[in-house]
């Protein structure tokens, strides 16, 4: 039962992130559209570290991967 409840949380993160990105798309460029963009980004990391306390992914996020590699070169 918990796998389900945490398949449909995380897939309901996700396709919100998905809306919002697809709202803020439609928006002119500023404030508005950065804000959506920022919380679109939020609810993706929120899946994917709901994933990662549920032992289903192994991955580092993204900027941890971005400053290491840049850090090394």
């Amino acid at each position: 039962m918990g796998k389900v409840v945490f398949l449909y949380r995380s897939l309901a993160y996700r396709n919100a992130a998905a809306d919002i990105l697809r709202k803020a798309r439609r928006l002119p460029r500023g404030a508005e559209r950065n804000a959506a963009r920022r919380y679109a980004r939020a609810l993706r990391d929120l899946a994917r570290t709901e994933a990662w306390l549920e032992g289903r992914v192994a991955r580092e996020p993204r900027m941890a991967r971005r400053v290491t590699s840049a850090a090394s070169g």
